[in-house]
Order: structure tokens, then C-alpha cells, then sequence
């Protein structure tokens, strides 16, 4: 081990330029999957997978097609007897608003203070390349690699999956594996490093408010008509109490409880309240009460409204009484919890609360359940094994508040365990202007990727019935 350890920092060391080079290539295409304007970005992002995973030396590389952005598909299958595992990543990204707040262009990576600058950094550019590395690196230095390998990468994640989730429906023998490892799950904090083995659920949906039927003259209509803006105001709040509660009848009703137990395990690792206030500049946290702000997002229901529009919103004033008001809404759902449930229990309390004078509507956007991963299985002792070896920092386990709809989807048809191993940080501002990516972490990930590999090659049987 500490052999190929050493050759393996060789090779990532002499080739980090040329890695650096490479990434900052697949980074500068927009394939911002949620606005049209960018479909050819997410044909173009599909085609630079296509020919980095070829000159890796991975086969029968191709684009398959959805009903949506395709995925590209990749594999190398000659090492009898070992497991295959499946690399599941994402190559589309999520919107540069707002554009101002960026220190530099979102798609012209830049290194500062030795972290990467762009969008798709660390979410999930940047981790999914340190994959394809890994392998390049094996590959390189044992001229072939210890286990057998596939590769799922889609163009549709920040969306919700539903091409790659459709398809599955129909042929799932092509990704069929021992183990899927997805690399886009946040590390406790600089230099320790973590096992995520659960996320959250996710259903989203927007709230559309009609009024009259069309914009009106305030001067003229203002006390006689209701505003949909302020009909929406009092929708949204509505759907929390004044502890931070969600308000929804029966939202609750599902939930699993976490044990004292697992609860007292989180203890040691969380930050403190108050560091997280004024990491985040604020002047104090929010939520339901009886939890710490991480256990709020690690184990417990969350809404959030994402954006709200309507009415005048250029400079200066224009006085009128707005015809609609929009609103985007999501809910990160914890185990058992149901997003079709969900849905209803919502939808059947906005029409309950709808302010008199306007109708609602709703358009349901995205969806996944969430997901609970064991920890004994032995590709997640490989992938502890392979951090600590890297880090020199034994890993902690940790659960998530974001979602990834596919986690799910993959272990109820695909009928196989999910390893999330994360080298990101939570302040790497993914979604946000200014992401960002620790070259320190893309170093130690790339090591780190390339050991488990090993590891899971020469430390016991690994299969999906284990």
C-alpha cells in the first residue's frame, strides 16, 4: 500500500498542471441545465466527457440518450473475480445569478489563495474529474486497474434527474454494479474528512398567485382590490409557526425519528451554533426548536422559499397592483417521508389558506426520496481505510441536508449500496456566485480516489449482497 501510495503522490504531483489545465477546459462550458439558452453547452460538456474518459483508456464510451440531456456511459470490465463499481457524477450545473456578486467570471476558472474559482467546482465538476484521474493514474502506474469499473454521468442532476430516471425504467442491466461511489457530499470541515451516508429528499414546486386580469392602477383600484403580492405573502407565511415549525397539517406525521443514540454520536464533530452565526454573518440562527442548526439539516424537514417575483422591479416606481405573484418553493424531506405526500399535504393547504380575491395554482418541479445508507458494508470501510491512508485523519461519518434525487433511484432499482465520498467543504458556496474548490482537497481526493480502488481490490469481498 504504501508503495503505490507513493507513486500514486508522484504521479499526481508532476501532473497537476496538466490535471489543473484540463479541468479548467471542462469547466468553461455553461452547461447550466435549467435555462434553454444552454443546450448546446450541455452537448458540448457531454462531448469533453466522451473524449476524456476515452483517452483514460475506459471503453464502449458513448452519449445515451434521454428524454432530456443525455448521459454519457463508460466502462472497463476486464478483472474477473473483482466487483464492479458504478461512478455516478453530473455534469450540468446550476444558474450564475446573481451575476454581480461574482469576484470573478463564473466560467473562467481561477486559482486564488490556492482554491478554484468557478461554477462547477466543487459541484460536481470538479469531483467527478478527480474520478476520472484516479483511474488515469492506476492506469498509468499497474497498467490496468484491480477492479472493474462503469461510469454514469448525466446532464440533468440540478433538475432532478428525470431523463436518466425515465430510462431506468426501461434497462437497468447496463448499469447494474456491486457498489455505486458518487463523489458530490460535502467534508465535515478543512481536513477532516467524511463519509456521507444520508441525504435528505427533496420535492420543489412553484406557487403561482392570479389576481385581476391584468396590472391595474393603484391610484384607482388601491383598498378595493387584492394585491396577489400581498396574497402571497400570506400564503408563504402561513406554512410556518412562530417557532419555525412547518405548518403544514400532517407534515410531520411520517418522519423517522433519529435515536438519542445516533443524536449523541453528532455531538463531537458539529460546530457550535454560534460559530456557524458568524461564519455566516448573521445575527443569530432559525428553526425548530430542540434541535442544533445542523441536526435542523441533517435530520429534520426543512421549507424554504427559493425566489419570489412579481409586479414593477425596475428602478424608480410604478404604482400599480401586480395581475400575478410567483413564488418558488422547496422542502428537504427526511426518511419516511414521501415526496408525492408531500405534495398533497401542501397543495391541499394553499388552497386551504388562499386569501380571498385571487386563485393559486401550482406546477410541481422536482422530486426525490431520501436516502439512508448502511455502514458496515465493506465499500464503505474501503472508502474509510482509503481517506485515513490520505488524510492521515481518521474519517467521521455524516449525514447531509442537500439532496441528490438519483441516490435513491439507484438503490431501489439498480438494488445496490451507495458510497458518498465527498471532498468539498459547506462554505464552498455550490449554487452560489463565488464557488469555489481547496486544491488541497483536490489533491488529497485524487489520492484518496485512487487508494480505494486498492482497497476495495485486496480487502474482502465487496458485492451488493453482502
Amino acid at each position: 500500500m504504501r508503495t503505490l501510495h507513493t507513486s500514486l503522490q508522484t504521479y499526481f504531483t508532476t501532473h497537476e498542471q496538466e490535471h489543473l489545465e484540463q479541468l479548467g477546459e471542462f469547466l468553461r462550458i455553461p452547461s447550466i441545465s435549467t435555462l434553454v439558452l444552454h443546450r448546446k453547452d450541455m452537448i458540448k460538456a457531454s462531448d469533453w466527457l466522451v473524449e476524456a474518459l476515452t483517452r483514460v483508456g475506459l471503453e464502449h464510451v458513448k452519449q445515451i440518450v434521454t428524454s432530456g440531456s443525455p448521459f454519457v456511459y463508460a466502462d472497463w470490465l476486464h478483472a474477473p473475480g473483482q466487483p464492479t463499481v458504478l461512478i455516478y457524477g453530473h455534469y450540468d450545473v446550476q444558474p450564475v445569478d446573481p451575476i454581480g456578486l461574482w469576484d470573478s467570471p463564473p466560467f473562467e476558472p481561477t486559482i486564488r489563495a490556492d482554491k478554484i474559482y468557478a461554477r462547477g467546482t466543487s459541484d460536481d465538476k470538479g469531483q467527478l474529474f478527480m474520478h476520472i484521474k484516479a483511474l488515469e493514474a492506476l492506469f498509468a502506474i499497474q497498467g490496468t486497474l484491480p477492479i472493474n469499473v462503469k461510469f454514469c454521468v448525466e446532464g440533468e442532476e440540478e433538475v432532478g434527474s428525470p431523463g436518466l430516471i425515465q430510462w431506468l425504467t426501461e434497462d437497468q442491466e447496463l448499469l447494474s454494479a456491486d457498489f455505486v461511489v458518487i463523489s458530490d457530499t460535502p467534508l465535515m470541515q478543512q481536513g477532516v474528512p467524511a463519509i456521507c451516508y444520508a441525504v435528505r429528499g427533496l420535492c420543489a414546486l412553484q406557487i403561482d398567485i392570479k389576481g385581476p386580469k391584468s396590472d391595474l392602477h393603484s391610484g384607482g383600484y388601491g383598498g378595493a382590490v387584492q394585491n396577489p403580492i400581498h396574497a402571497l405573502a400570506d400564503l408563504i407565511s402561513s406554512l410556518h409557526d412562530p417557532t419555525g415549525k412547518i405548518a403544514i397539517e400532517g407534515f410531520y406525521d411520517d418522519v423517522l425519528p433519529v435515536s438519542a443514540k445516533e443524536r449523541a454520536q453528532f455531538t463531537p464533530i458539529l460546530p457550535p451554533d454560534t460559530y456557524l452565526a458568524a461564519q455566516l454573518e448573521v445575527p443569530e440562527l432559525y428553526g425548530e426548536k430542540g434541535y442544533s442548526a445542523i441536526e435542523r439539516t441533517w435530520i429534520r424537514p426543512a421549507l424554504d422559499v427559493n425566489g419570489i417575483y412579481g409586479g414593477f422591479t425596475g428602478e424608480g416606481t410604478k404604482t400599480i397592483i401586480p395581475s400575478s405573484a410567483h413564488a418558488k418553493i422547496s422542502l428537504r424531506l427526511v426518511p419516511n417521508q414521501e415526496p408525492g405526500r408531500i405534495f398533497e399535504l401542501i397543495e391541499t393547504h394553499l388552497r386551504t389558506h388562499t386569501p380571498a380575491g385571487v386563485t393559486v395554482t401550482t406546477q410541481r418541479v422536482d422530486e426525490g426520496l431520501p436516502y439512508v445508507a448502511s455502514l458496515h458494508h465493506p465499500a464503505v470501510q474501503a472508502a474509510k481505510r482509503a481517506y485515513q491512508e490520505a488524510y492521515q485523519v481518521e474519517p467521521t461519518y455524516i449525514r447531509m441536508g442537500g439532496s441528490i434525487p438519483i441516490v435513491s433511484t439507484f438503490a431501489e432499482r439498480l438494488h445496490t449500496p451507495i458510497v458518498l465520498m465527498g471532498f468539498g467543504l459547506p462554505d464552498d458556496n455550490a449554487h452560489a456566485p463565488n464557488e469555489h474548490f481547496h486544491l488541497d482537497h483536490f489533491r488529497k481526493g485524487l489520492l484518496t480516489l485512487a487508494l480505494f480502488v486498492d482497497q476495495v481490490a485486496n480487502n474482502g469481498s465487496v458485492t451488493s449482497r453482502t
